[in-house]
């Protein structure tokens, strides 16, 4: 019975993640890494395949997994995450929300920056002749 719970989760999250490429307001991002964890508790068969498709390639192993992502890319993920975060701070006027949601955001801004910075070629130097 839990096996099929977590498929049935697992099915549902990559609808929304799926859904979520098309829909700005829906991250992508995060339903496809719950669709993975369901899917790695419940069946090898649909977790390889997850993993396998150009879905997962695309928005989680190339962004989050080896760090690559170009500056559009960044741009999508900032502005989508100002828009999620701008949505509740003009429904409801709370000062406190607003400047705990503009706190947050800034705080992804600069840890998402960092986590993508570009790395540095390291240079290895033959030892010196003694």
């Amino acid at each position: 019975m839990k096996r099929l719970l977590l498929i049935f989760l697992g099915c549902c999250t990559f609808v929304l993640g799926t859904l979520g490429i098309f829909l700005p307001l829906l991250p992508t991002t995060g339903f496809y890494l719950l669709t993975a964890f369901f899917w790695m508790r419940s069946s090898d068969k649909l977790y390889h395949k997850f993993l396998a498709s150009s879905y997962y390639q695309k928005y989680i192993q190339t962004a989050f997994i080896e760090k690559k992502i170009t500056r559009q890319g960044k741009l999508k993920v900032f502005f989508s995450m100002f828009l999620l975060f701008a949505i509740p701070c003009l429904l409801v006027r709370n000062t406190l929300m607003t400047v705990t949601l503009v706190a947050v955001y800034i705080a992804h801004v600069i840890g998402l920056s960092w986590y993508w910075r570009p790395k540095k070629d390291i240079e290895i130097k033959p030892d010196a002749e003694v």
